[in-house]
């Protein structure tokens, strides 16, 4: 297009400030939009799967664990594993004793009581908490707030493993903690959580927004909490600054 110049005959359009401002602004939209792209596939493709399975082996991630059948499609899973220099024996007293008005969950309890669960992290292994067996209920939070918040003992195999999930007919969480011995000396604690989640896809998605960083951080914490307990019961406490022990190339404890 063209307008009228001084004499009358006409001459290029210059463009208006308002419309360069509009193209600026989509420019910034259309840059704001692949940036939060290109973080969303950063997130879901290299983030995500390394915060789901912080300190497990590939062959621990594939493999099959007690309770698996509980939930044999889950829409999520996570498994997580660390390095204990303590027998199997030093560890499982402190799994044998885990829930709210019990031995906790020995992860960052200060975040767990900032929602109220009235969590308590003991420093000891209390034998009136050792009497766990299938049937049981494991509180997740204080009765008169979270009602709700429990799973079932449904499986207790001795200094082997332990598995716990949602009550009631369908079983939407499995909890599963394993030990494997490693040369009579050291053990691999492996945590394993499987979920299943709603029909409805925007539920979905913010469950899976919210539920795995959250999650697998209070599961991070729980096992450095529980190695360091099984460490100190079996007279092995480190030192802060000695190095976690690594089992193989690909295999470093968190």
């Amino acid at each position: 297009m063209t307008t009228p110049d001084e004499r009358g005959r006409p001459g290029p359009v210059e463009p208006t400030p308002t419309a360069g401002r509009t193209w600026r602004r989509r420019g910034r939209r259309l840059a704001g939009a692949a940036g939060a792209a290109l973080l969303g596939v950063a997130y879901w493709t290299l983030v995500r799967p390394r915060m789901l399975n912080w300190g497990a082996t590939p062959a621990e991630r594939e493999r099959s664990l007690p309770g698996d059948d509980l939930l044999a499609d889950p829409d999520a899973e996570s498994t997580m594993a660390v390095g204990i220099d303590a027998p199997p024996d030093a560890v499982w007293p402190w799994l044998r004793q885990l829930g709210q008005n019990r031995g906790g969950f020995y992860s960052y309890e200060w975040a767990e009581n900032l929602v109220g669960l009235d969590i308590h992290n003991a420093d000891r292994i209390v034998p009136e908490w050792q009497d766990l067996v299938v049937g049981d209920t494991v509180r997740l939070g204080r009765a008169d707030r979270f009602p709700d918040a429990t799973l079932e003992v449904v499986a207790l195999d001795p200094e082997r493993s332990l598995v716990l999930r949602t009550p009631g007919e369908r079983t939407w969480w499995v909890w599963s903690f394993v030990l494997d011995p490693l040369d009579g000396e050291r053990t691999r604690l492996l945590v394993r959580s499987r979920i299943g989640l709603p029909e409805n896809p925007a539920v979905r998605a913010a469950a899976l927004l919210v539920l795995d960083p959250v999650s697998s951080l209070m599961t991070f914490g729980m096992l450095r909490g529980i190695r360091t307990r099984a460490e100190r019961l079996a007279g092995r406490e480190r030192t802060p600054a000695a190095p976690d022990r690594v089992s193989s190339g690909r295999d470093r404890a968190v």
